[in-house]
């Protein structure tokens, strides 16, 4: 049996190996969507330590795996073959139509929650932004490739507009996407979003003036590029997909392999947008656990404000994983003993996050989107008066083991573009084993934290409007 050969079987036989672990400690598990206020979630019936340690152990051993791949022509091979072909009409028609589509839907969601019934779950305002875009277009966009561009009706009404009156700033970078990000992350928890349709079509007209003025005074190009969050949501996921836009047309790539290009991720304010999408599903967890929901109690208890006591936990674990993460870098590049910079080494490693935030986003949505998806389509046919008790589908018991694949496959996946990165910016082969052990243990870090959460039940956040 030849070397290549012998690495193919054990590095596969690790791998079931890996899957089999997790699968066997983790029994049936349901990510929550309590926080959102449409859908409720399921426990796991094992040991936590059980748990932590299996999906731990197989995030290190597809690292461990992944080390022994050191030829770099098979590394280079994945993420360098594509299949390219130039459709110019086939865009144009697409744009076109992708762009009503676009205008169209957002002429409904504000139709609908001003003239429609005001009850979320029945609410084509609601259902359309959550299970539609929050859900279904997001795994869109890193499953098979980014719509976002040819929807997005803010663009083209900012477009047709008289635009680009300044130059924006350098020092913004992608750091108003990050607090957009942030905030709406917040009032989706403090404010009554998925129950009240007439609150959120007052955030959507908020957030409508906000983008559509700053594309008029940056230009479309620009604001949409580096400052829009929806924009920038989208960009990022999409380049987790196969299917990537060129200047040409489109590719067709392994999945994942544009994680490894050094021009996805251009500032540190992207890195934190990164950290933004992996902290954000973590914290919706968080908020809806027993310790969680304690935490928020007791803050509450001595005198903070729950709205205050949100914001915090919000703005205090995204700094945590702002700290966790460069102290990594750091620990990267002393083990690396190399001269690039530390800027740009977070840079260039922090692209495969976005693999987890992926694999994150697909547990906690897919059963979300799929159970409320006969609602939705009730919603669109009839959005002023849909029918008042929709229909909703109940998942098998089985189905949690679909969710823990796609946050399996995500870590794998991100482990291997990490492995990819290092081998790009390392001349030695050790030298970039050794680069990869700090990263490595941030996202077992990762892992084990959000398993954790999602091991602890669920309970409805305290003191959030019904």
């Amino acid at each position: 049996m030849s070397g290549r050969s012998a690495l193919r079987r054990r590095t596969g036989i690790g791998f079931v190996f890996a899957l089999a672990l997790l699968a066997a400690g983790t029994g049936i598990v349901a990510a929550s969507n309590v926080a959102a206020g449409l859908s409720g979630g399921s426990n796991v019936s094992v040991p936590t330590w059980l748990y932590l340690a299996t999906g731990g152990g197989a995030v290190g051993a597809s690292a461990l795996l992944t080390m022994l791949v050191t030829d770099r022509d098979v590394i280079g091979s994945y993420h360098d073959r594509a299949l390219e072909t130039t459709t110019d009409r086939l865009l144009s028609a697409g744009s076109l139509l992708f762009g009503v589509l676009g205008l169209l839907g957002l002429a409904l969601i504000l139709l609908a929650g001003i003239r429609g019934p005001a009850i979320g779950l029945i609410s084509a305002t609601v259902l359309v932004t959550f299970v539609g875009g929050r859900a279904l277009l997001t795994i869109v966009a890193y499953a098979i490739g980014n719509p976002w561009p040819a929807l997005n009706p803010w663009r083209r009404i900012a477009a047709a507009l008289p635009n680009d009156y300044e130059s924006y700033p350098s020092a913004f970078g992608s750091w108003p996407a990050v607090v957009a990000l942030l905030t709406f992350v917040w009032l989706e928890i403090v404010a009554p979003l998925t129950s009240s349709a007439r609150a959120l079509v007052f955030v959507l007209v908020m957030y409508s003036l906000f983008t559509i003025s700053s594309a008029v005074v940056f230009s479309p190009e620009t604001w949409f590029r580096r400052g829009d969050p929806l924009s920038l949501w989208f960009r990022l996921y999409g380049a987790v997909a196969p299917i990537q836009r060129t200047d040409d047309g489109f590719e067709l790539r392994f999945p994942g392999s544009r994680l490894s290009d050094d021009d996805l991720i251009t500032d540190t304010s992207v890195v934190a947008f990164v950290l933004a999408l992996v902290w954000e599903l973590t914290y919706s967890g968080f908020i809806v656990t027993p310790v969680g929901v304690g935490t928020i109690e007791a803050l509450v208890g001595i005198g903070v404000p729950p709205v205050i006591v949100y914001l915090l936990l919000l703005v205090g674990g995204f700094a945590l994983f702002w700290k966790v993460y460069w102290i990594a870098i750091d620990r990267t590049r002393d083990r690396a003993e190399t001269y690039l910079s530390r800027r740009y080494l977070g840079l260039r490693f922090a692209a495969p996050l976005l693999a987890i935030a992926a694999g994150y986003h697909f547990a906690h949505y897919i059963g979300f989107a799929l159970s409320l998806w006969p609602s939705l389509f009730d919603a669109l046919a009839m959005p002023l008066d849909p029918p008042p008790n929709p229909t909703r589908y109940a998942l098998p018991g089985w189905f949690g083991y679909v969710e823990i694949a796609g946050i399996l496959l995500g870590h794998v996946l991100a482990v291997w573009v990490s492995h990819t990165v290092s081998f790009d910016l390392f001349p030695g082969k050790l030298q970039a084993i050794r680069s990869q052990y700090p990263l490595i243990v941030v996202m077992v870090f990762f892992t084990m934290v959000s398993l954790y959460l999602v091991s602890q039940g669920s309970m409805s956040p305290p003191y959030v409007p019904g």
